[in-house]
C-alpha cells in the first residue's frame, strides 16, 4: 500500500492526481471508505475545480512518466503499478508515482496542465 511509503507527517499533506476524469472520479467514488482525499485532475471539468486545497508538497500521481514529473518535482519515486484485468487496456499497468517538492506553486502551474478533449 502506498500510504506505507509515506511518512505519517506527509500523509496529511498528500493529494492524489488523476490524469483523466475517470481516474479522479474513481478515487472520489471509492476513496472515502479507504480514507483517501478527494482527487484533483486537470482533465475536462475536473480542471474547473482547480487544485482545491492541495499544496502540491506530496502528490500521488496516477500515470504519466518519470521524466515529465521530474520537471515539476524535486523527487519522483515509483510507489506501485496499477494492474487491472477488467479495465480498458490503456488504463492497465499504470505507474503510480509519489512526487515530492513541487518546484512551482500548484496554482501557478494549474493553467499550464489543463487538458480539455
Amino acid at each position: 500500500m502506498i500510504a506505507a511509503l509515506l511518512h505519517p507527517d506527509e500523509r496529511r499533506r498528500t493529494c492524489i492526481f488523476g490524469q483523466n476524469y475517470g481516474q479522479a472520479g474513481a478515487i472520489d467514488l471509492f476513496g472515502p471508505e479507504l480514507w483517501l482525499p478527494k482527487a484533483i485532475s486537470a482533465h475536462n471539468s475536473y480542471f474547473l475545480w482547480g487544485p482545491r486545497d492541495c499544496s502540491g508538497e506530496v502528490l500521488i500521481v496516477i500515470g504519466d512518466d518519470r521524466e515529465r514529473l521530474e520537471s515539476f518535482f524535486s523527487t519522483v519515486d515509483l510507489g506501485a503499478t496499477y494492474v487491472c484485468d477488467d479495465c480498458m487496456p490503456y488504463e492497465n499497468h499504470k505507474p503510480i508515482w509519489i512526487a515530492r517538492g513541487l518546484k512551482r506553486p500548484l496554482g501557478d502551474l494549474w493553467p499550464a496542465i489543463k487538458k480539455y478533449i
